[in-house]
């Protein structure tokens, strides 16, 4: 299903807020259209769909990072929904398996231009001793093939995954097929508690479309002047 029908930024400043006065302080320190919004659970759940909304209408485009993960019908609306307010990238877990996904991706056909659907691989916080503890005895590289290429089988533009992942994933599933990656760290800054992390420039030579950054950005004693210059070491 992949949508080519957005010219996405690279950049999606993760904003990890609890209140909306945090969020609106931050993104007022952000340039629409130079970057876009990544909003998870914590600040979904504190300001909800209204608030996303808002921002779509000022012109951000927005990443709505909920992992969606739930019988194949609850996915289905709940992605519907996403469409609904207006964003650009909705994602859900590809461990729900194949009828989940292809609903999700089946509910999304009705928009004229449908967000893009991706899936979650494997959380950057896991190493390949955190999978071994759920049962999985893969390392997390071939734990993240196998469901990327899942995700492709059903459909999906792409999926979530560590930047140290992006050349086998472009070289055995194709281009077109979009790599979100969180983990991305600037020369210089903290891992925190990313276990699989790489620099911007790294990300994009390895193939990476989208970058999803945080404290970098959002902990910057100035958000504008550290947005311009992670944008002018990839090129932007």
């Amino acid at each position: 299903m992949v949508n080519n029908n957005m010219a996405l930024p690279k950049i999606y400043v993760a904003l990890d807020c609890q209140t909306q006065e945090a969020a609106d302080n931050l993104v007022s320190q952000l340039p629409a259209g130079k970057v876009g919004l990544k909003v998870g659970k914590e600040l979904f759940t504190a300001i909800g769909p209204s608030w996303v909304k808002k921002q779509v209408e000022q012109g951000f485009s927005v990443f709505l990072d909920l992992k969606f993960h739930d019988i194949p019908n609850t996915v289905a609306k709940a992605v519907t929904s996403a469409a609904k307010i207006g964003v650009d990238i909705v994602n859900v877990h590809a461990s729900g398996g194949t009828e989940m996904m292809s609903a999700a991706r089946d509910a999304l056909k009705q928009f004229d231009k449908p967000p893009l659907l991706i899936a979650v691989t494997v959380l950057t916080s896991m190493s390949d001793s955190d999978l071994a503890e759920t049962g999985v005895q893969a390392t997390a590289e071939q734990q993240v093939l196998k469901l990327a290429k899942l995700a492709q089988q059903a459909g999906l533009d792409g999926v979530v995954c560590s930047a140290q992942e992006a050349r086998m994933l472009k070289r055995d599933l194709g281009t077109s097929f979009k790599l979100v990656t969180p983990g991305i760290r600037p020369a210089n800054s903290a891992a925190g508690d990313q276990k699989r992390v790489m620099t911007p420039e790294a990300a994009i030579e390895a193939g990476v479309d989208y970058m999803v950054i945080g404290r970098p950005i959002t902990q910057a004693a100035d958000p504008t002047a550290r947005v311009a210059e992670i944008l002018a070491s990839i090129g932007e």
